[in-house]
């Protein structure tokens, strides 16, 4: 039964219209069933005396009273009068000009009134003669005519017509309990689907000034991070660059011990001025105001300055370092610098967690990539063009990242081992800066499964497709 918003009226105050309850279909046909079965026209009235349903058919009598001006007042008035009589409790009989009688029956459902029944007109047995009533609407009417015409009309006895009245009523009631059973449910659909829309938009609301809170406090964890960085960065420029003035001995000779104490203050501020200048890059890169000298460059060669800065870290730990390149390879469009600090920083992290020893091997070569498909269009990955993408791998024999640690490694302060008493230094920026360096370059990294040890990290940047 499907009903509009509007016609869902407000059950708890019992605000019931009977054309709420049930569709006029459905009483329209409950007319006709009855119409078939008696013979007697049925008319179903709201209780704003609209016309709701109805079965009947022009009676002989009332197309020869409709000839006559004065049949069609006397008809009119009839007709007025039955529409516009409500019965306080029991059915009224309504007597017509004709002789026929229509019976009115208040519909009643729940203790509250919803409606009207109207059945006639009907012609009582105990009728035989048109009435004078009759024939002065018809004065130069044939008598044999009329009484011909009136005794046409459907018959029935007054009990009987009051117990179609009765049953009648009885069948409209159980169609009012089932419709009104059906108007509850859905009006506790309606309430539950409008309860449930509040409370969604509430959550929305909470979230998006929970959302606005975090952006705001990222932007000015930024702001703060880059004012902090800033303001560190130059002091500490003095630092170093005063301990190696008395390093180098301009300032007088020192001895052994203040010596090392000297290289000691030199080193950790270079340390510190290395997360400085991580800080620094990450507020940028946050910001989107680090803005990358693209050019076309040769991987090779990036990767060799790389491989030649951390030469000293890995000769010091006696750690093998590696570079291969397995065949031709296309150049690249890309900042080298930028480029630069994402491999240092990923084989300096490998030279970093591999033992003495251990071996640290970086493989490039260029590779035909496939763009990735919905997996519910899996035929389509046959028919996607491919393209070349430049593959850097470093692999290291180190002690490996966990499964469960490889999709949080690239956020940015996150590190796998963040115990007080960790053995490798560092803040946890160096892979969140790799991350948002290579997708900046419109590339991709990933983590590759080593086991039982080591890890692989793979570097997949856009090939210019001319390879030599």
């Amino acid at each position: 039964m499907r009903r509009s918003e509007g016609d869902l009226v407000n059950i708890i105050d019992g605000a019931v219209r009977l054309e709420d309850l049930v569709e006029r279909e459905a009483l329209g046909e409950l007319c006709r069933s009855f119409f078939v079965l008696f013979g007697i026209g049925v008319r179903i009235f709201s209780s704003a005396g609209a016309l709701l349903a109805e079965a009947a058919n022009e009676q002989a009598i009332c197309a020869l009273v409709g000839k006559e001006a004065a049949g069609r007042v006397a008809c009119s008035e009839t007709v007025g009068d039955v529409k516009a009589l409500v019965p306080d409790s029991e059915d009224v009989v309504h007597p017509c000009f004709t002789g026929a009688q229509y019976r009115v029956c208040r519909v009643v459902y729940e203790g509250r009134y919803v409606g009207r029944l109207v059945i006639g007109p009907y012609l009582p047995i105990f009728v035989r003669e048109p009435p004078t009533s009759l024939l002065a609407v018809i004065p130069q009417g044939d008598s044999e005519a009329i009484k011909f015409s009136l005794l046409q009309m459907p018959k029935a006895k007054i009990d009987t017509v009051a117990r179609i009245a009765t049953h009648l009523k009885s069948a409209l009631d159980l169609i009012l309990f089932s419709g009104h059973r059906a108007l509850l449910s859905s009006q506790m659909h309606l309430a539950s689907a409008r309860e449930g829309y509040r409370a969604l938009e509430e959550k929305n609301v909470a979230l998006q000034e929970t959302y606005e809170q975090l952006k705001e406090l990222d932007r000015l964890k930024s702001n703060f991070l880059a004012t902090v960085s800033h303001e560190l960065r130059t002091p500490l420029t003095s630092i170093i660059g005063y301990s190696e003035m008395l390093g180098e001995g301009l300032v007088g000779t020192l001895t052994d011990e203040q010596s090392e104490y000297v290289r000691t203050i030199r080193s950790k501020g270079e340390q510190l001025l290395g997360l400085i200048l991580s800080l620094l890059d990450l507020t940028k890169l946050d910001m989107g105001s680090m803005h990358l000298q693209r050019r076309r460059i040769a991987i090779r060669s990036v990767l060799e300055e790389a491989v030649s800065s951390v030469k000293p870290q890995a000769l010091k730990r006696t750690v093998s370092l590696v570079l291969e390149q397995r065949g031709a390879l296309s150049d690249t469009h890309g900042d080298p610098e930028r480029l630069r600090q994402v491999f240092i920083n990923l084989i300096d992290n490998a030279i970093k967690f591999t033992p003495q020893g251990g071996t640290v091997s970086v493989i490039v070569n260029e590779i035909d990539v496939r763009p990735s498909v919905p997996e519910e269009t899996p035929g389509f990955a046959l028919l996607a063009a491919s393209k070349r993408a430049i593959e850097v791998r470093v692999a290291d024999t180190g002690i490996g990242i966990p499964q469960r640690e490889r999709s949080r490694v690239f956020d940015a302060f996150y590190q796998v081992d963040s115990s007080s008493t960790r053995e490798f230094g560092g803040a946890g920026l160096g892979l969140s800066i790799v991350k948002r360096l290579v997708d900046a370059h419109e590339g991709g990294i990933r983590i590759e499964d080593n086991t039982p040890s080591g890890t692989i990290f793979v570097v997949e940047l856009p090939s210019m497709g001319d390879a030599t």
